[in-house]
């Protein structure tokens, strides 16, 4: 089996959310962070042939960098086998018991309370702001009949704020997340948010979801 550009890259974006990860058997792949706040999955083009563990999948993406085209051989239990050429490599699989992975069960929301699209100029932009600026906090702001996304330290009233109009809206509200757990990969993303304190991001170009959970200060109405 070799990996997609496509997948290393999902699986680069996985490793900041969680630098372990849990692989099922099928063609899904799926995080969680440790403080089970931040939850994403995507539908990948390889099938994988079994269910294995990866502790340090940080360290697993940088050794399959020293390859050109490596193929992976999963006919053992206990490791992998990364051949290229003249050149093996024996990765051994973590204990699945040692690594924090999603629950079965599918993550829905209940409600949608506020719905949006982010386009990816925008996001790139907000998130650029937010390191310029040193600002933790990302906003969804539903005020005067707009939403807008902003950038801000809401704990310093005089703090810069950077914002962008993403849509319209008839209710008021003020959704905030932690800037540091905006972890996307780069795209455009259609945003439903619940009043239940979760949100889902999914990419409007490929099968990936992420479902991050809001700051407990949010209001809604």
């Amino acid at each position: 089996m070799k990996l997609s550009e496509q997948t290393i890259k999902l699986l680069e974006n996985f490793s900041t959310i969680n630098e372990s990860i849990l692989i099922k058997k099928g063609n899904r792949i799926r995080t969680i962070s440790v403080m089970k706040n931040i939850f994403a999955e995507a539908e990948v083009q390889e099938e994988f042939p079994r269910d294995f563990a990866i502790y340090e999948l940080k360290q697993f993406l940088n050794g399959l960098s020293l390859h050109d085209d490596p193929d992976l051989n999963f006919e053992n239990d206990s490791y992998l086998l990364i051949k290229e050429g003249k050149r093996l490599v024996k990765y051994y699989f973590a204990d699945p018991e040692i690594i924090i992975a999603p629950p079965e069960k599918e993550i829905c929301l209940n409600k949608k309370d506020v719905c949006f699209q982010v386009e990816h100029s925008q996001l790139v932009k907000l998130m650029k702001a937010a390191s310029v600026y040193q600002l933790p906090d990302l906003t969804v702001s539903g005020e005067d009949g707009n939403i807008r996304l902003l950038v801000r330290d809401k704990k310093n009233s005089s703090s810069t704020e950077y914002s962008i109009l993403v849509g319209e809206t008839s209710e008021e509200f003020t959704l905030n997340y932690k800037i540091e757990n905006i972890k996307m990969v780069p795209g455009s993303y259609d945003v439903v948010i619940s009043s239940d304190l979760l949100s889902e991001f999914k990419s409007s170009k490929f099968d990936l979801k992420y479902y991050i959970a809001l700051e407990s200060d949010s209001t809604f109405g």
